[in-house]
């Protein structure tokens, strides 16, 4: 059982010295994953990578941490909670600028790690959830990979699957998602 798991399950259970330990654990890691997604951000961005970790923190529980199961469990939740924070920015950046509307989305543009600067974020996100609803699992590993920057490998440790798994994960959701975001082909 790795220390997130452990940590995780007593700050569950209202130990909010656990939690404190929880945050100290995986905070370099979030940090650095907040971090490789802000670098893409648009130019005047406010949000800096310790507010996106201190605010998917607080999305989370804070100090009245879940027990989460696993990593996986706890990172998954962090990439859902980094990319609500980041849709959220987007849709009232969206409102303001324009009034919405289908665009193509050329599947190349499709990059790891590269939401944070994506136009096309919300009808990414949206068309993320349709495919969690038939591929819950698939889904998970795009939000880790999309949302999160995971590479490859590092999605596949935090899943618990091999590496040629993930590699047919990530060419079907990538397929699947292009299929969704441009109906007209």
């Amino acid at each position: 059982m790795s220390d997130v798991t452990l940590l995780s399950a007593k700050a569950g259970q209202g130990d909010s010295e656990a939690a404190a330990q929880l945050l100290s654990l995986v905070y370099g890691e979030l940090r650095r994953l907040a971090a490789a997604q802000m670098s893409r951000e648009w130019a005047g961005q406010t949000l800096q990578p310790t507010a996106l970790v201190h605010e998917a923190w607080l999305r989370l529980g804070g100090d009245r941490q879940p027990a989460w199961e696993n990593r996986a469990h706890f990172f998954g939740s962090a990439a859902e909670a980094m990319r609500r924070i980041l849709i959220d920015r987007a849709r009232r950046r969206n409102a303001e600028r324009r009034g919405g509307g289908r665009t193509h989305i050329p599947l190349d543009e499709f990059e790891i790690g590269g939401a944070a600067n994506d136009p096309h974020l919300v009808e990414v996100s949206e068309a993320l959830e349709r495919f969690a609803q038939r591929e819950p699992q698939k889904a998970e590993f795009v939000r880790l990979r999309y949302f999160i920057g995971l590479q490859l490998d590092e999605t596949a440790r935090v899943l618990g699957i091999s590496e040629a798994t993930a590699k047919r994960w990530w060419v079907y959701a990538r397929a699947w998602l292009y299929r969704e975001l441009n109906p007209e082909i």
